[in-house]
């Protein structure tokens, strides 16, 4: 078995708590079901979020799903100019027996403009 690294993002609309949850809740739940995952599977994951969020903690979104013994933590994206607002992002390692080719990265809402260079990204139209 084989330690993979799979990325994913998400873009909320606004910034409130009730979305953060929904949005970090699919994203999370989009990545085990494309790459046939459970959570015992997960190693560890890290997600950053954009300075204009502030309603929530991702990770809590990924205890209530039941990850409730995996290291997680949350940082603060880069500043750029010009960066897409209200973003989401996650770095998930896991044990999977994929290959490296065959892991899917998960780009939801918005926020699927920004790996448009991944082959087999799943995205959800905007609502």
């Amino acid at each position: 078995m084989a330690v993979r690294a799979i990325r994913g993002a998400t873009q909320l609309d606004v910034d409130s708590r009730d979305q953060m949850l929904e949005r970090v809740a699919e994203l999370v739940t989009t990545v085990m079901e494309d790459n046939g995952l459970s959570t015992d599977d997960f190693i560890s994951i890290l997600f950053t979020a954009t300075d204009d969020l502030h309603s929530e903690f991702p990770a809590y979104a990924a205890r209530q799903l039941g990850f409730t013994d995996v290291p997680m933590t949350c940082a603060r994206e880069l500043e750029i100019g010009g960066s897409m607002p209200r973003v989401v992002r996650l770095m998930a390692h896991v044990e999977t027996d994929l290959a490296r080719a065959d892991v899917t990265h998960v780009y939801l809402h918005g926020a699927a403009n920004l790996r448009r260079d991944l082959v087999r990204t799943h995205t959800v139209a905007d609502e």
